[in-house]
């Protein structure tokens, strides 16, 4: 592998930052199976807006392509599989895209070819789900005609501060000498440096227990902000003193959703009870996170009941749908489950977020999303999403006098609301 030569597979949030990234130094190839999604790259514009138009544009005028054709990366040596690995109904890993992403590799891969995944999953799935396949499908074997590494993915998506290359990227390799070979590739244009990683399994585990830290510290103040609410405590207020201490954790109540925090902890929970271990922390983590929504709807609607508002028919506004600020991805977003909540209850609710693509949003989750600031005037607020749009936006004129405002990430004053986590 004197000339590297890379194709990434699967261009979303992930891939695309990451080979635009790599095509500023090695001829990179993206692929993705959506040709629309090709074809509006190609056109110089990202709707996930992870990637600039300016900073696309460029790299394509570079010699950077994206492909929706196999055969566009038969020439590569050198090929990144980042395609989501989501959980189903059960919240049992799906390791669909995957098996479909390894099979197109399979079919490209050749002779001392090195194959790296970047997808989250639980230790193994590199090596025992993921390279049977391409064993299969190429014909090839593994550690002996081609080769393997794994970099698991850091991506913030909306985070314009810590891009790809800002942040450490976690190495690994299917051999020592394929280690180092991966990790020179991928030290060469992540500035933040990298480490290297003693195995694929140790690369696989670090990565799923990142975001499993975090979903288990913002279910504890989760859990602290039911208590507090019970003992007519402001949660926000407490945490802000408690924060004077050096070493306490700085963590936020809220929802927990999106394609990491609220997905990764489920695929280190399976893979521990294949081992005969039930993770009692980590599931109940989870329960509390994934009870947020139905437990902000009831809130809401006991504080309507209080100030002697109607619920039935009664008009709720929610302010944002995307799983985070600023960024358009709904992926998992919880957002939703507030709505499912309410609807029990028989109002009529309006979701307005000028980031959501509404056709995204009505194709997912069968729901209408407004991009434009209502006109009418509603019974009740509900901020579920901290865009900076709604940080200034004068909810006063979309209220009543005795409307219930109900600020679930806390970045309105207390004064003008009537609850929050």
């Amino acid at each position: 592998m004197d000339t590297v030569k890379i194709a990434v597979i699967g261009l979303g949030y992930v891939g695309l930052p990451l080979a635009r990234l790599f095509s500023t130094k090695y001829t990179t190839i993206g692929f993705d199976m959506n040709r629309a999604r090709v074809d509006a790259l190609m056109a110089g514009h990202d709707a996930t807006l992870e990637v600039s138009d300016d900073l696309l544009q460029s790299a394509i005028a570079n010699g950077f392509k994206c492909t929706a054709d196999v055969e566009d990366i038969r020439d590569c040596n050198f090929y990144v599989v980042a395609v989501p690995t989501p959980v189903d109904k059960n919240h049992n890993p799906d390791l669909t895209p995957l098996y479909g992403a390894s099979t197109t590799v399979g079919k490209v891969i050749s002779k001392g070819d090195i194959v790296v995944y970047e997808s989250t999953v639980y230790p193994g799935v590199t090596e025992d789900e993921c390279i049977p396949v391409v064993e299969k499908v190429s014909g090839l074997r593994f550690n002996i005609d081609f080769f393997a590494g794994y970099s698991p993915e850091r991506i913030n998506p909306g985070d314009k501060l810590h891009t790809v290359e800002k942040i450490k990227k976690v190495t690994s390799g299917s051999t020592p000498e394929i280690g180092k070979k991966v990790d020179e590739v991928y030290a060469s244009v992540i500035t933040a440096g990298t480490h290297l990683a003693p195995t694929i399994k140790v690369a696989e585990a670090a990565k799923v227990i990142e975001n499993s830290q975090r979903d288990i510290n913002i279910a504890f103040v989760n859990e602290l902000s039911k208590i507090f609410t019970r003992m007519g405590i402001d949660t926000q207020d407490v945490l802000e003193a408690a924060s004077t201490k050096w070493n306490f954790l700085p963590f936020k109540p809220g929802l927990v959703g999106g394609h990491c925090i609220g997905v990764d902890p489920y695929y280190l929970a399976q893979c521990a009870q294949t081992f005969g271990y039930n993770p009692e922390i980590i599931l109940a983590g989870r329960r509390m996170n994934d009870g947020m929504g139905e437990y902000v709807a009831n809130q809401v609607v006991k504080l309507m009941l209080k100030k002697g508002i109607q619920v039935l028919n009664s008009n709720i506004l929610i302010l944002g749908f995307t799983f985070k600020e600023n960024c358009p991805d709904v992926r998992n977003t919880k957002v939703i489950d507030i709505y499912k909540a309410l609807q029990q209850y028989n109002v009529n609710i309006t979701v307005y977020d000028p980031w959501a693509n509404s056709d995204i949003v009505k194709a997912e989750y069968g729901i209408t999303v407004i991009n434009q600031v209502p006109k009418i005037v509603f019974d009740c607020a509900i901020l579920a999403v901290a865009h900076n749009e709604f940080r200034t936006i004068e909810i006063s004129k979309l209220c009543f006098p005795k409307s219930v405002i109900f600020d679930v990430k806390g970045i309105w004053s207390i004064s003008e609301i009537d609850g929050r986590l």
